[in-house]
């Protein structure tokens, strides 16, 4: 499966964004889907991922509450939609396919996309 996350951008912090992952394939509906971020100078780090059918949702501490993972399966598409941006919300967002399950360590993933920068200005 092929990823393309879009959607990212300059906002202000307290501002929102909705990121988009659009996936190729015939076969986006089996898998869980995850985004991650890296931030300038430090490791990627999970954000939040869902399963396949989206009946479940996990997310990590620092945007639990703010950020919001969701799918439509009939178009192929995953989102994060961020609210209440703060300025360590800044990094590279990536999204990222599972054909075996939801998790949040990236070595689960086999399919990355290229990420899409998303900078909040304090």
């Amino acid at each position: 499966v092929q990823l393309q996350a879009s959607g990212g951008g300059l906002v202000q912090a307290g501002g929102s964004l909705r990121l988009s992952c659009a996936a190729s394939g015939r076969t986006f509906a089996t898998y869980a889907m995850g985004w991650f971020r890296q931030a300038p100078g430090k490791e990627r780090e999970f954000v939040a991922t869902i399963t396949w059918y989206g009946g479940s949702t996990y997310y990590a501490d620092s945007v639990k509450g703010r950020f919001t993972i969701s799918r439509d399966n009939a178009k192929n598409t995953v989102y994060l939609q961020m609210n209440s941006l703060k300025a360590e919300d800044t990094a590279v967002y990536y999204c990222a396919a599972s054909g075996t399950t939801w998790s949040r360590y990236s070595d689960e993933y086999a399919y990355w996309g290229q990420g899409t920068l998303v900078t909040v200005s304090s």
